[in-house]
């Protein structure tokens, strides 16, 4: 639906309308005719439907607001502050349309999974294998009072970007695992996205408190400035290890703790009360607190967990069973559902900021774990020792809140572990507390233990095959670092672990500091984005992407805007500079071919990350890599050679021979002078090469934007900075300028390609 004339879309139907009230009219009779159970879209809790409202609103259409299954009934559109202890303050809008769903995609996204960004396009990317042409809002304007064409492009953009969050909530099974996490906790499937977790457990309390006819106290967020240790980390052993490390990890070790030891609100004694008690019918816990035992009463907390667990555990056995696809993909958000929910209660007594914070709960659970984990420890240690009659002796190299990390200096993987379940079953039985159990989970092989929760192995679980590549604290989805950061990651790990190749590793580090101080990384690899969260006014300290955006505004008035990510590099400037002195925006730094600072990316991006990486497996040798024989006899590239890609360094106020460099008199025509003369069809024929493969390269990433934009038959306009062929294609596109100005030199025509037909 578009107003104003649109040139016809292959595969849609176009509706055009002179006037904005008709299309708004149509636009809600169309929802009332489709009648859909959800609405879905990327943004649209804080941007489109909020958007559509205003809009109808000042133009006086008040049917235009009656989209919902009640007849007359409008929906509303408010603004509101979400906060939740896992993902902090967010500005939101309370919508409510009656009788239909919403689910924002990006909501989701946020909420599930941990990404380097959340741009529809990158996510579409990394699931889906495909993007939209991204339309910068800066340019909506023009493009929609232009002409019919233009419209076009903007119904194309339009299109995508709604077809694109349903493609991503059919590969993630999103309503099949809303459908079933809202049959577990008993909450609305629109508080899955919108609403913290503690909505969730405040259901089932309700539920479970009205069969035993108990009555929740109705109160306010309770905001609780008393704090409470938390989980045991056991100080890391720092290091590479070749041989298998056993993990053994308790199954759910929160909320069996919770059954174990009947920890509940109606379950909760007073000193005074547990007194007047025989002590065999309460509990004390480390903290010194008193719960009544479940002989004499059943918590509701425990009874609520113990339904989930025995339910996931049912639904476990049913998915391990079950054939039809669809069946499996229903059962596994069924047991996921109840994975989440259990050990969200957990949570839901210690929020600082909650409905019914029990610091006496939560902090007697995380007292019993680190007994647990200290214990588990000692007995696998005094255990597994050479004068028991084992090969070495067994040492927990790690542990953290719920497992243990053990290395038995067993060298094969089956051995290692048969071993591993042997220790689990010893410890379950010593401990003799159900439904507490120690098992085994998996087993690393090699492992790389950097420092307290940052660590990278080989994950196994069967003998004949690893499943992955497990990390944790590792800097690859940190949007803070450059691409050329998580490159160096991921390969290094990749020969560290699978190729068993630690040289591997070193060398391919000491090649890419090589091309950094060479600057022959890629531009979009060297990227760094951060977000205009506010105006720069508001901003106490200068920083890089704020100071950014104040110069671009002033060049020719259009930098980013509040919410945008701002992408910038760091480019050379005087000697002690600050950073947000020398930020600049990547596609001026290409046009006037300014210096990256390579110094600033090698050790104030590359430095630590490495160090934390190489310093287990090399000690202080790691420091070799940053300043080896490979960096020291690198001449660092001046300004021109560093960012000319074809021979246009030769062409200006002083003319010089392509090959011999020297200047070319003013009689002397052409690419070479009178002394190279007789080498020019070579190296014509050089330049020709030279031209045939940049035209290949640009033909090759246009005609994959244009398919990725599905704008086969005309120019698109993509300004989707966080994909790496935005940058790379206005190279491939400046590196084919290079080469046929060179060719003109000798004596060749060449015409640019037209960007609006295909290569």
């Amino acid at each position: 639906m578009t107003l104003n004339t649109c040139t016809p879309i292959l595969g849609a139907h176009v509706f055009s309308f002179e006037r904005e009230d008709q299309l708004l009219t149509a636009f809600k009779d169309f929802i009332i005719a489709a009648d859909p159970d959800i609405l879905t879209g990327y943004n649209i809790m804080n941007f489109d439907i909020p958007y559509l409202y205003n809009r109808a609103r000042s133009l006086g259409l008040t049917e235009a607001h009656k989209i919902g299954r009640i007849r007359d009934k409008p929906m509303t559109v408010r603004k509101s502050n979400f906060h939740s202890n896992q993902h902090g303050n967010r500005e939101t809008h309370d919508i409510s349309i009656d009788g239909r769903v919403m689910i924002d995609m990006l909501t989701v996204m946020q909420n599930e999974h941990r990404m380097s960004s959340y741009s529809l396009n990158s996510v579409s990317q990394h699931f889906l294998g495909s993007q939209k042409e991204d339309v910068h809002w800066s340019i909506i304007s023009d493009l929609q009072e232009k002409d019919a064409e233009s419209r076009q492009r903007l119904a194309v953009y339009c299109l995508k970007d709604a077809l694109l969050p349903l493609l991503l909530m059919d590969k993630l099974k999103v309503v099949v695992n809303f459908t079933e996490l809202s049959r577990v906790t008993s909450v609305p499937m629109s508080y899955l996205s919108i609403r913290g977790q503690q909505i969730r457990v405040i259901s089932l309390l309700y539920r479970y408190a009205n069969k035993k006819h108990m009555i929740v106290p109705c109160l306010k967020n309770q905001i609780t400035e008393e704090k409470y240790q938390g989980a045991t980390v056991i100080e890391p052993q720092r290091g590479f290890y070749p041989d298998p490390v056993v993990t053994l990890d308790f199954s759910s070790l929160y909320p069996s703790i919770m059954i174990c030891h009947n920890l509940c609100y109606s379950t909760l004694l007073h000193p005074e009360a547990a007194s007047k008690l025989d002590k065999d019918d309460y509990n004390r816990t480390p903290t010194g607190n008193f719960f009544i035992k479940s002989h004499l009463h059943k918590g509701l907390l425990p009874e609520i967990l113990e339904w989930l667990l025995a339910a996931r555990k049912r639904t476990r056995k049913e998915l391990a069973e079950a054939t039809d696809p669809m069946n499996k993909l229903v059962l596994n958000g069924r047991q996921l559902a109840f994975k989440v929910t259990a050990n969200t209660v957990y949570g839901f007594t210690g929020a600082q900021v909650g409905r019914l914070p029990c610091l006496e709960i939560s902090r007697s659970v995380t007292a019993y774990g680190r007994q647990m984990i200290d214990r588990t420890k000692s007995i696998v240690e005094d255990r597994y020792t050479t004068a028991n009659g084992y090969g070495t002796n067994a040492v927990v190299i790690y542990g953290d809140t719920d497992s243990v990390m053990i290395n038995f200096g067993i060298k094969d993987l089956p051995t290692a572990m048969a071993r591993g379940k042997e220790a689990a079953d010893l410890v379950t039985s010593v401990f003799n507390s159900p439904p507490i159990k120690l098992e085994f989970e998996k087993v690393y092989w090699p492992y790389l233990l950097i420092s307290k929760k940052r660590y990278a192995g080989l994950f196994w679980t069967k003998t004949d095959k690893f499943d992955k590549i497990d990390t944790k604290g590792i800097e690859t989805v940190r949007r803070d670092n450059c691409a050329m950061v998580r490159l160096v990651y991921e390969t290094c790990l990749q020969k560290i672990l699978v190729e068993r190749d630690i040289e591997g590793a070193q060398s391919f580090t000491k090649q890419i500091i090589s091309d950094l101080l060479q600057n022959k990384i890629d531009l979009s690899l060297l990227l760094i984005s951060k977000q205009l969260t506010r105006s720069a006014e508001q901003y106490e300290n200068k920083q890089p992407h704020v100071e950014l955006a104040k110069r671009m505004k002033e060049r020719d008035g259009s930098g980013p805007g509040i919410g945008d990510r701002v992408f910038y590099v760091i480019v050379e400037g005087p000697k002690n500079a600050k950073a947000y002195e020398k930020s600049e925006d990547p596609q001026f730094v290409m046009d006037r071919g300014l210096s990256i600072d390579t110094d600033y990316y090698l050790n104030q991006q590359l430095a630590k990350p490495l160090e934390r990486l190489f310093k287990p497996i090399m000690g202080d040798g790691f420091k070799s890599l940053l300043n080896g024989e490979h960096t020291r006899v690198i001449r660092k590239p001046s300004k021109v050679t560093a960012q000319a890609t074809g021979m246009l360094q030769f062409v200006g106020v002083v003319r010089t021979c392509i090959n011999c460099k020297a200047r070319m008199g003013k009689d002397e025509q052409g690419a070479v002078c009178t002394k190279c003369k007789p080498k020019e069809p070579e190296l014509f024929m050089d330049a020709q090469r030279s031209a045939s493969r940049a035209e290949e390269q640009y033909s090759q990433v246009h005609a994959q934007c244009q398919r990725c934009s599905m704008s086969m038959h005309q120019p698109f306009l993509c300004s989707s900075r966080d994909c790496p062929l935005f940058y790379f294609r206005t190279k491939a596109k400046k590196d084919l300028e290079d080469c046929y100005e060179l060719l003109k030199r000798f004596g060749s025509p060449c015409v640019f390609p037209d960007e609006s037909s295909s290569p």
